[in-house]
């Protein structure tokens, strides 16, 4: 006798299975990896955090590095 992921033997002891689920493919595009947008946030958050970086030197005369080693 079987059915939805058990089984019983001869015995009459219950084996439980994991139930196999239905393979399918995701036909909605590619919304992971290198896309345009990504990319676009990407270099906008690397010019704020450069930007950044520079303004901390100025107004501190000490470069990331430099304050990191003060602390």
């Amino acid at each position: 006798m079987r059915g939805s992921g058990s089984m019983i033997d001869d015995q009459g002891k219950r084996n439980s299975f994991a139930v196999e689920p239905k393979i399918y493919v995701d036909e909605q595009g590619d919304h992971t990896g290198f896309t345009t947008y990504a990319e676009l946030l990407n270099g906008r958050l690397a010019m704020i955090g450069f930007v950044s970086l520079i303004g901390l030197e100025v107004l501190t005369g000490h470069g990331a590095l430099g304050l990191l080693a003060r602390l």
